[in-house]
């Protein structure tokens, strides 16, 4: 099935690492910024077919009127390997491994793999199933994280946390009803972090193949934070250990 990717900075990012997958790429005729320009150049250099047809084709095919004037068409996302993950994690320990139980916003999907890729993590694992497609509103989200990001998709989550645990990475996941914050936690040791989905957390097997869990503090009177919240204040602290245990330069 073809990807489609929209909005200006999400295609110009997946043209600089992955031109080599795009079949074709419309363009609003109302779009002459220069980052338009920019990608016009490239695309042409690349040999990809350029068209620009009318506005209400672009938001037919985009299914949203916020594509920025600009659709990509690509060959399908190629997900990573979980092993080339945990490889490229215990080649440069500390691990630090996002785990997404069932997260099935678009939104919250992208923005996690955002947070993940600038708070440092190796990868993120996701289940095949009860979770959203990396579809063009979760690349637009993660504002082009995803093209950086190893995104592997498992389709058993509790076999894959006890594979980490076989290579001595501690699997933390978030709870809101945890004895321990997170930021009591060391996280400097290598560390997979487990995020549970919008409506119902961490499903009970996954749950207890965690080696603990942790809560994020908060006050007030809402149930819970955010799942996207809740994981990127977790991506924090784990940076924030490890750039404080680090030597400085």
């Amino acid at each position: 099935m073809t990807e489609i990717i929209y909005g200006i900075h999400p295609v110009r990012e997946a043209l600089a690492t992955r031109g080599h997958r795009f079949q074709e790429i419309w363009i609003s005729r109302r779009r002459h910024s220069v980052a338009v320009r920019e990608i016009l150049t490239e695309a042409r250099a690349l040999g990809i077919k350029v068209r620009s047809p009318d506005r209400q084709r672009l938001d037919a095919r985009a299914g949203t009127s916020g594509h920025q004037g600009i659709l990509a068409f690509l060959s399908p996302y190629s997900f990573a390997d979980v092993e080339s993950i945990l490889a490229a994690a215990l080649d440069e320990t500390p691990a630090l491994i996002l785990v997404l139980d069932g997260i099935q916003d678009p939104q919250n999907l992208g923005g996690l793999i955002r947070t993940a890729y600038v708070c440092g993590a190796h990868g993120v694992v996701v289940p095949k199933d009860r979770a959203s497609p990396l579809t063009a509103a979760v690349d637009k989200a993660s504002a082009g994280a995803l093209e950086h990001t190893d995104v592997a998709r498992v389709t058993n989550l509790k076999r894959t946390l006890e594979r980490f645990k076989k290579e001595g990475i501690w699997v933390v996941g978030l709870a809101m009803e945890a004895d321990n914050f997170i930021y009591e936690l060391d996280l400097c040791q290598p560390t997979a972090l487990v995020i549970g989905g919008e409506a119902s957390g961490i499903r009970p097997l996954v749950r207890r193949t965690c080696d603990l869990l942790a809560a994020i503090p908060q006050q007030g009177q809402l149930d819970s934070l955010n799942a996207a919240t809740a994981g990127a204040m977790a991506l924090y602290e784990a940076m924030r250990q490890r750039l404080r245990a680090a030597p400085r330069k």
